[in-house]
């Protein structure tokens, strides 16, 4: 009796290992992807900078803008209604994503090779240009960024990890002479405390804060000559971006945006934020502009 109570312990321990082992196996290959997991929980979260009209939070926390906007209308095509916003650095967008802070960034970002490498971006949901701000009157007459390298005393306000800055290297502007702040709003701060001559950011994002009010000291060039890099003249083109590895979550999205560009409903959406039908992405894919084309 004794060995027969052995043995029958010994297959029950067996069949408890064996089950545990199966398990995890089960848990193992039935992880859910980011995508899976939005769709199962209806929710999101995305990390966003403070950057009118793209994407910024209004005075009651609620979080909008062109960007945002768009994100919330393909996401819902998708089965996720719920969005939770985390404001955090423009500069900090990737490096949040990447450590999984939030499933997706969604500022305005432009698709270049350089963050390709690091982010699965969507396809386009805009193009375009750059602008210059400069104090009342244009006291130091500045009309291109070949301006400001001429004239090593003027400074030059950019958002930290905006594409700008390497637009303004490129145009020879030397790095003393490039004030970087955290968000818009500190940058157009400078410029009206007058610590900066200029400040550069799209045209929408000048035009923004030229409308609300909030830039007394700024004037917009109205001739400003768009950057030259490498002989050709740069447009931006922004898009939402996922982690690499969630490209699944990137196909599913451009299928539901390319509906919105086909049905005229993207140019609603964006044109609430200032945006033209100038302004719309085209064709534009972000395979190109990640460097199959780019």
């Amino acid at each position: 009796m004794r060995k027969g109570k052995k043995w029958l312990g010994l297959l029950l321990c067996a069949g408890v290992v064996a089950a545990m082992s199966a398990c995890s196996q089960t848990a193992g290959t039935s992880e859910l992807s980011t995508l899976e997991r939005a769709k199962a929980e209806g929710k999101i979260v995305i990390g966003f900078a403070n950057e009118n009209p793209y994407a910024y939070e209004t005075a009651d926390g609620t979080l909008t803008g062109e960007a945002v906007e768009v994100a919330k209308a393909v996401f819902a095509e998708m089965g996720i209604e719920e969005v939770e916003g985390k404001l955090v650095d423009f500069g900090s967008l990737i490096s949040g994503l990447q450590a999984e802070q939030f499933d997706a960034i969604t500022a305005g970002m432009f698709v270049n090779p350089n963050r390709c490498a690091q982010v699965a971006f969507a396809d386009p949901e805009y193009r375009v240009g750059e602008a210059l701000g400069v104090q009342t009157g244009n006291p130091k007459n500045l009309h291109s960024y070949e301006d400001i390298a001429a004239d090593r005393s003027v400074k030059v306000g950019v958002m930290v990890g905006a594409i700008e800055i390497d637009y303004l290297k490129a145009a020879g502007v030397a790095d003393g002479q490039i004030e970087i702040l955290n968000d818009q709003p500190a940058v157009v701060a400078a410029l009206n405390a007058g610590t900066v001559d200029a400040v550069t950011m799209t045209g929408p994002s000048l035009q923004a804060f030229i409308q609300s009010g909030q830039a007394e000291n700024l004037e917009r060039v109205t001739d400003f000559v768009q950057p030259v890099v490498d002989g050709k003249e740069v447009w931006g083109y922004g898009a939402t971006a996922f982690r690499l590895g969630d490209e699944s979550f990137q196909e599913a999205f451009n299928t539901e945006l390319k509906k919105l560009k086909d049905s005229g409903r993207l140019l609603e959406i964006i044109g609430e934020f200032g945006f033209t039908e100038a302004e719309l992405p085209g064709d534009m894919t972000a395979a190109q502009l990640c460097g199959e084309g780019a």
